[in-house]
């Protein structure tokens, strides 16, 4: 795959110190790493913070990237297991109310692209993805990971696997009990 093999480039330039190779890194996923943390977090300035510690992970520790894998799998790893940490350590009913402050959040990017949206089907759309965003973030730490990088990040399984470094299998049961668990917080809603 070309992106793969320009990832590899640039990855090996980076590791011998190129900064010039590094910057285009950063700027190949920093939009990606800020979307997957501010859909697990809820919270612009803490998915901004877990994409700067992400990279400064990556810049110190290139002696543990095997170069064997994809530098994408390397890089979600790390943004999702900063951002596992920072839910884990919240207050329970910190986050229940995060993105009720943080309305900027809400922009065109979540948004259905539709031809004939009247001002009421716009409404009723933002009413229902935020009712959903609000339902994903109140799940466990270990189902919230799953589902944001399956259904928002729309990775595959088997990504997510290598992403998580859990079997697929696990990945398979945590995304199903996930659903579960929205399906059961959403159920008692009028969508």
């Amino acid at each position: 795959m070309v992106v793969d093999h320009y990832d590899a480039r640039l990855v090996r330039l980076a590791r011998k110190g190129d900064q010039g190779a590094f910057a285009e890194l950063v700027d190949l996923y920093k939009d990606k790493l800020f979307h997957l943390g501010y859909r697990m977090l809820s919270n612009r300035h803490e998915a901004e913070d877990v994409v700067q510690e992400t990279f400064l992970r990556v810049y110190k520790n290139w002696s543990r990237y095997d170069d064997k894998q994809k530098f994408s799998t390397w890089i979600y790893r790390i943004a999702t297991n900063l951002c596992i940490d920072r839910l884990r350590k919240r207050k329970p009913n910190y986050y229940l109310d995060a993105e009720m402050n943080d309305q900027e959040g809400m922009d065109g990017y979540t948004l259905i692209p539709g031809d004939d949206k009247t001002p009421e089907t716009e409404y009723l759309l933002s009413e229902t993805q935020q009712t959903i965003h609000q339902a994903i973030a109140g799940l466990p730490a270990k189902y919230k990971s799953v589902i944001v990088l399956r259904y928002l990040q729309e990775m595959s399984l088997q990504e997510i696997s290598d992403v998580l470094d859990m079997p697929v299998t696990t990945v398979k049961t945590r995304v199903h009990r996930g659903r579960e668990f929205l399906r059961k917080k959403l159920e008692h809603k009028v969508l």
